[in-house]
C-alpha cells in the first residue's frame, strides 16, 4: 500500500482539538493542584454562594460546550481526546496508564478529533433540486419570438 506522504491529523482534527482545550480552559475545568493566594474566601461575606455562582457567563458556556463535545465523541473516545488535548498527556502516557498496545492512543485520538470536528464543523445537506416549473415530466416551454 502506498503512503500519500500527508499529515496524520487533518486541519480540521487539529482545530477540533485546540477548539476544546480552548473551551476546556475558558471553563476553568482544570484543577489546581497549587495553592490560590487570592484574597476572595476572605472578601466573601459569610453565607454567601461560592462555586458554580462565582463563574462568568463565558465560563459557564464553555464548560456546557465541553460537556457537548465530550457527549458527541462518547466515552470511548473521550478520554483520550481529553487526556491528550486538555491535560498535554503524551500518547505514550496515555497508552501506558490505559494498558493499551503500542500506537494504539494514536488512532484513538484520531478517530476522537475526527468525531469532533464533525461535531464543530457538520457537513452541509445535499442541496435539494429546485423545482423549476409544475409541468409534467418531459414539460418543455414554447418559445414565442
Amino acid at each position: 500500500m502506498k503512503e500519500s506522504g500527508g499529515p496524520f491529523l487533518p486541519e480540521d482534527a487539529l482545530a477540533a482539538g485546540e477548539r476544546l482545550f480552548a473551551d476546556f480552559t475558558r471553563g476553568q475545568v482544570q484543577l489546581r493542584i497549587t495553592a490560590s493566594w487570592e484574597p476572595r474566601h476572605a472578601s466573601r461575606a459569610r453565607g454567601a454562594r461560592g462555586g458554580m455562582a462565582d463563574l462568568t457567563d463565558s465560563a459557564i458556556a464553555a464548560r456546557v460546550a465541553v460537556n457537548r463535545a465530550l457527549e458527541v465523541m462518547g466515552p470511548e473516545l473521550a478520554g483520550v481526546a481529553l487526556d491528550v488535548c486538555c491535560f498535554m498527556k503524551g500518547l505514550e502516557t496515555v497508552e501506558r496508564e490505559r494498558q493499551w498496545p503500542v500506537r494504539s492512543a494514536k488512532l484513538m485520538l484520531r478517530t476522537a478529533l475526527m468525531a469532533l470536528s464533525r461535531h464543530y464543523n457538520p457537513p452541509m445537506p445535499a442541496r435539494r433540486r429546485r423545482v423549476e416549473h409544475w409541468g409534467a415530466e418531459g414539460y418543455r416551454p414554447e418559445l414565442y419570438s
